[in-house]
């Protein structure tokens, strides 16, 4: 034989048995293994488009997924870095579809083209480093009417040997996301309260809908400013009944929160699902960037019956506005367990983030001496405290607190922290007695 043929076989016959060597070497490393399930219908969200949400993302998981233009992040949280395996639990109706996923800056392709549910591997991608991450789903082609129905997220690797956080339970609330606090100390040396005064401003972008940012808390209600939908805005005043139900019309007549007066354009009525009592809200478009203050009076009124006021100052106006007064029964006190916060009531937003600053908090006695707020302990809901979401913060920026959560950012603040701001020493140059 030839020198130049022998060389020619041997060539053909080492591309032969590198190509069954690179078979066999993708064969086995298809065969991915996974530590952990994320629930998709617990952990998911459309990406950019909230309306989607729920009818893409149901109980069973992700469904009704027709839309090139509709992408899926499904969240969780490591503390290592390392390989990350990532599979799904999913099917397609009819026909094959081609998947985009996506971890971080790294994406692969992979074919779904089972029709009964079934683990699918989609590949190995790298964490450099820990918090929060998101894998993304892209339909890029499809057969049928829908790319995938996709029940769990798998992984496994590395990146998951440590600690793995995302939400397992209670769906709804790890939807909403973590609510955050700031409960003031309130010297002994403040006297009786009858006067609480603070300060808001929401930065630009972080006014998310369904975001309720709570100035003025109290023993029996709360006070602040909400994002009801992408054309209304609202600032709310409620005080709880005395009687404790989810459904006010079970609230008995002796114990019904009374409307004493209202502000032009007030809505007032009754609210119920957390605790129930008298609401009003005034429909304002409030600014991001724009600080609004807030002015809050209990007052015993007799009868074993206390008297709460809310104004609310519109910059934009210049004059204190009456939001509500409102009597609740069966109660004599001064204002109490002064506290703000910071919470998301929409599900559909839960992957968005909201902050704001809370600042310039005073308390007003029965002598008329005001007393400054600087000191706060950082609390946190549930939702937190069984590390269901970690999306949460708090703390202290010069003389201002902050609240901030929602979004999977990967910092977070320990629940029960203290902070301190810095004092302005100056008090609210408000004469209380013109107040509408």
């Amino acid at each position: 034989m030839k020198p130049k043929q022998t060389y020619f076989i041997l060539l053909v016959l080492l591309i032969a048995l590198t190509g069954a060597c690179q078979y066999k070497t993708d064969e086995i490393a298809g065969k991915l293994e996974f530590t952990d399930s994320i629930s998709a219908y617990g952990n998911s969200w459309v990406v950019e488009n909230a309306a989607k949400n729920q009818q893409v993302i149901q109980q069973t998981g992700i469904v009704n997924w027709s839309e090139k233009s509709v992408k899926i992040r499904t969240y969780f949280r490591v503390e290592q870095t390392g390989s990350l395996n990532v599979g799904i639990n999913g099917k397609t109706k009819t026909g094959n579809s081609l998947l985009k996923v996506t971890c971080g800056n790294q994406s692969k392709e992979v074919l779904v083209e089972n029709t009964a549910a079934e683990t699918v591997d989609v590949g190995v991608f790298e964490i450099e480093e820990p918090g929060y991450h998101w894998i993304e789903f892209e339909g890029l082609e499809k057969q049928g009417d829908v790319f995938a129905d996709i029940e769990t997220v798998l992984i496994g690797g590395e990146a998951v040997v440590g600690k793995v956080y995302f939400v397992k339970d209670d769906f709804y609330w790890g939807h909403r996301g973590p609510s955050v606090h700031l409960n003031y100390h309130v010297p002994e040396s403040a006297g009786d309260v009858q006067f609480f005064y603070s300060e808001i401003v929401v930065p630009d972008g972080k006014d998310a809908i369904g975001s309720y940012y709570m100035a003025n808390g109290f023993g029996q209600g709360y006070f602040g400013m909400q994002v009801n939908s992408s054309t209304e805005r609202r600032v709310l005043f409620s005080v709880w009944s005395p009687f404790q139900t989810d459904n006010p019309n079970d609230i008995p007549e002796e114990d019904r929160i009374v409307l004493l007066k209202k502000g032009d354009g007030v809505h007032a009525g009754e609210f119920g699902n957390e605790g129930s009592g008298g609401q009003s809200y005034l429909r304002y478009n409030w600014k991001a960037g724009t600080n609004y203050r807030f002015l809050l009076k209990g007052e015993p009124s007799g009868n074993n019956s206390t008297d709460f006021t809310g104004w609310f100052f519109a910059p934009e106006e210049g004059e204190w506005k009456l939001v509500a007064s409102f009597r609740r029964p069966k109660t004599n006190t001064r204002l109490t367990r002064l506290h703000s916060f910071l919470e998301n009531f929409l599900t559909d937003t839960g992957d968005q983030t909201r902050m704001a600053y809370y600042s310039n908090q005073w308390v007003c006695n029965t002598s008329g001496e005001w007393t400054e707020l600087t000191k706060v302990k950082f609390t946190a809901d549930a939702t937190a405290r069984k590390d269901s979401r970690l999306d949460y913060a708090g703390g202290a920026e010069n003389s201002k607190f902050f609240l901030k959560n929602c979004g999977f950012f990967s910092d977070r603040t320990p629940f029960d922290s203290f902070f301190e701001r810095e004092k302005t020493e100056t008090p609210p140059q408000i004469n209380l007695e013109d107040l509408p």
